[in-house]
């Protein structure tokens, strides 16, 4: 199942697939973002702010995977306008192939404080953050 995982989750980035991103997240799925203290909880919040990211994310690409059962730690490496970043996804699953906490961690501060002006814009766009 762990490498059916990894699969699914390359699927979803590589094809921008918000459809196999919605089936793999768990209902309860906890969103941990760099940008914001309070964790985000539950399916759209999650696939909202995912979906945003990989939109904002330029030349996005995989550097290492470390695998541990159902918990992956993910480094990449992308631009967010003339920002290069680094950063580490650490994903975990549920037995049943669903992600039940995502979190990112991103370096360096600069290019933090630009994805969370560009975040917080969509965020509050949405309605789910206030203006």
């Amino acid at each position: 199942m762990t490498q059916a995982n990894l699969d699914k989750w390359h699927q979803v980035v590589a094809n921008k697939d918000m459809t196999l991103l919605r089936d793999i997240l768990d209902d309860n799925v906890e969103f941990h973002s760099p940008t914001v203290w309070q964790p985000k909880v539950g399916r759209d919040i999650t696939q909202y702010i995912l979906k945003m990211v990989i939109d904002i994310f330029q030349d996005f690409e995989y550097q290492r995977e470390w695998i541990d059962d159902n918990n992956f730690a993910l480094e990449f490496s992308a631009r967010v306008d003339d920002k290069a970043i680094k950063g580490i996804d650490l994903i975990r699953w549920n037995d049943e192939g669903k992600i039940i906490h995502f979190e990112v961690m991103l370096r360096p501060m600069n290019g933090l404080q630009l994805m969370f002006d560009k975040m917080t814009q969509h965020l509050q766009e949405a309605g789910f953050l206030p203006k």
